[in-house]
């Protein structure tokens, strides 16, 4: 990642001096190895942040203009806050303006700002660089007007600012993540709840890698809408639409127990929403023994789950998983993301990392895509500078 703070000075010709100091402050991107595609707001995840995060820098102006620098893209963006709002055109800068917003809904004094910002996360593969972003915007605003403000009300700031900007409920599990994270460790995090627990990560001499398929993903999100739909159905059939209704409520015979009166594909869907549940459960007492026998088999069911049963996987992702599986050395490997494409990541001991490299060397010549491999390592929460 670029050295954001020189970058910052040099664009605004801006000093760091008392009267106008300039704040950084990075947030981290994020991983799920368990629990995606669960039930909307009900979720479990097995998670952790990741060492490619975001920096954002904020210095006063002398007018009321707001101005924005990405600097890894030379773009440059500019509003005010009375036209502040969002635009497709101004894409990332978008995603300061939510920061921006919440700030001055909470009564803060926002008048002219200069804002930088700087990043290493890979993007397209559900590693939440945009929430990234956010939150980096926010705990340097929050620096800079030196506010008594709880990650927690952070938390709650960000998600009403980009709901409302954005049009649509915003899933607050990532600011929580970049919120909580804790260096070499894993987080359980309850999206009902909002809390997440810390697990010490157990994986001294193996490293972490994502895969990068390339695959082009059209049409992602009305596939994960129709999925979404099944499961809200399957719900209401299994609990005769009892309200608070949860799939926390049930295990896996009752799935089973009630297929006459689930149709089959929405049974699937259901049965790995229930079945995720429990693997997210169990990974927690696994990881505290370091069982790794048992931690494979839960990544691997994972994924057969993800392919099988909700169907989001593709043969470019089923290929990688089954590659890494094949490899001595590796404890597991499973698809990450929104899925039809994207990302899987793998855990590997350090002394079988070439030999699992070489094993991926034909994924260009039978899929045509270019495989792009990032090791990453369970990271801290975000922070000033």
């Amino acid at each position: 990642m670029k050295d954001i703070g020189p970058l910052h000075r040099a664009e605004y010709e801006t000093e760091a001096d008392q009267n106008n100091r300039v704040v950084i402050a990075e947030a981290p991107g994020r991983i799920h190895y368990l629990g995606e595609h669960g039930e909307p707001k009900r979720g479990m995840f097995l998670s952790s942040a990741i060492n490619r995060g975001v920096q954002a820098a904020v210095s006063l102006r002398k007018d009321n203009s707001l101005r924005f620098f990405a600097a890894d893209l030379g773009e440059r963006k500019r509003t005010t806050l009375i036209n502040l709002k969002y635009k497709r055109e101004d894409r990332w800068a978008n995603y300061i303006k939510v920061a921006v917003h919440a700030f001055a809904e909470r009564g803060f004094p926002i008048k002219g700002l200069n804002f930088t910002i700087s990043g290493d996360i890979p993007q397209q593969i559900g590693l939440a660089g945009s929430s990234a972003i956010e939150v980096a915007a926010a705990v340097a605003l929050k620096g800079f007007f030196q506010a008594k403000i709880s990650d927690r009300e952070l938390l709650g700031m960000i998600s009403a600012s980009a709901s409302l900007f954005f049009g649509k409920q915003f899933d607050p599990v990532d600011y929580l993540i970049a919120l909580s994270a804790k260096k070499d460790h894993f987080l359980i995090v309850d999206e009902e709840k909002l809390e997440a627990k810390t697990i010490k990560v157990p994986l001294g001499g193996y490293k972490i890698l994502l895969m990068d398929s390339r695959v082009p993903r059209m049409g992602v999100e009305e596939e994960l809408k129709h999925r979404r739909q099944d499961i809200r159905r399957g719900l209401d059939i299994l609990s005769n639409k009892k309200e608070g209704a949860s799939f926390r409520d049930y295990v896996t015979s009752d799935i089973m127990e009630s297929m006459g009166n689930l149709p089959e594909q929405i049974r699937r869907r259901c049965l790995h929403i229930v079945k995720e549940l429990q693997r997210v459960e169990e990974s927690q007492d696994i990881l505290r023994k370091g069982d790794f026998a048992s931690l494979s088999r839960l990544i691997l069911h994972s994924h057969e789950s993800l392919r099988d049963l909700y169907e989001v996987s593709c043969p470019e992702i089923d290929w990688l998983v089954k590659r890494a599986q094949e490899t001595e050395g590796v404890v597991g490997s499973r698809m990450t993301g929104e899925g039809f494409g994207g990302c899987t990541y793998t855990i590997v001991d350090a002394r079988a990392v070439d030999e699992f490299n070489h094993r991926l060397d034909d994924y260009e010549r039978i899929f045509g895509f270019h495989l792009l491999v990032h090791e990453i390592k369970p990271a801290g929460a975000a922070c000033i500078l």
